[in-house]
């Protein structure tokens, strides 16, 4: 990604930095789903970007807080994608844009949020019924959202080697992308190095490319009509972090502005 927005003056400061270190285990399930997220926080909006363990360290956090955006776009992988998604976010919010269709996530148990929320992706795809999808970044709610809606699931994870029913997980991303009809992946693939060549490898194949974005949600929206077919955006605060009601965005290739 080229961050030409370096090149806007009077860029802001970043408010805050911050860290989170957070640990999941859903009813049924045998895995443990360790996240690390740094967030940047601009005016109205947050950014965000999951990295792996041991790639950032929580220094970061006094060290950028405060500091020009400009700064921080210059600094490791995970903060430059966190900057540029609340820039983004703060200049044009997720809830002002007329191309996002908005839902709200129940209030209820992690569980029963988990399977609104990846239900909600998996409704992006386009007639999954009977096609392989890649699914890159696994969860195990949306590996069942995926099958219950005809598709037959192909996960890729780095960390993961099976999902929650026993199935192998690849951890070899370009098996998947060869075998697919459509793709999924998640936002966390903008922070890691490996979005680019998703997106290389979706257009030269022709085939549809779905991003669900809590990393880089607004940052996802920008790839939209550019090899990304649909997009579902979760800014910070995450589903994961409330049993509250909270929204996430839908967005589709060829809405209209």
């Amino acid at each position: 990604m080229r961050l030409s927005v370096l090149a806007t003056p009077d860029l802001p400061v970043a408010t805050s930095v911050f860290w989170v270190h957070h640990g999941t285990r859903l009813a049924g399930g045998d895995v443990t789903y360790l996240n690390q997220y740094v967030l940047v926080r601009i005016g109205r909006a947050f950014g965000a970007c999951a990295f792996e363990a041991g790639s950032l360290e929580p220094e970061v956090c006094a060290e950028l807080s405060g500091r020009p955006v400009a700064d921080l776009l210059r600094g490791p992988a995970p903060v430059r994608l966190a900057a540029l998604d609340a820039y983004l976010g703060q200049a044009r919010p997720h809830s002002e844009d007329p191309r996002a269709e908005r839902l709200t996530l129940p209030y209820g148990t992690p569980e029963e949020r988990a399977v609104a929320r990846d239900r909600a992706i998996a409704g992006l795809l386009p007639e999954p019924e009977g096609r392989r999808i890649a699914l890159i970044g696994v969860v195990n709610p949306l590996v069942a959202a995926i099958r219950e809606r005809g598709g037959e699931c192909l996960p890729c994870d780095l960390n993961l080697r099976r999902t929650q029913w026993g199935d192998p997980v690849s951890p070899d991303m370009e098996e998947v992308l060869a075998e697919a009809d459509a793709v999924v992946a998640t936002g966390m693939t903008l922070g890691n190095g490996t979005f680019d060549r998703i997106l290389e490898r979706c257009r030269d194949r022709g085939v549809p490319l779905v991003l669900y974005a809590q990393s880089g949600s607004a940052v996802a929206r920008a790839f939209l009509g550019s090899g990304v077919t649909a997009v579902s955006a979760e800014p910070f605060p995450f589903s994961q972090f409330s049993a509250e009601p909270t929204h996430l965005y839908r967005y589709r290739e060829g809405t209209d502005e």
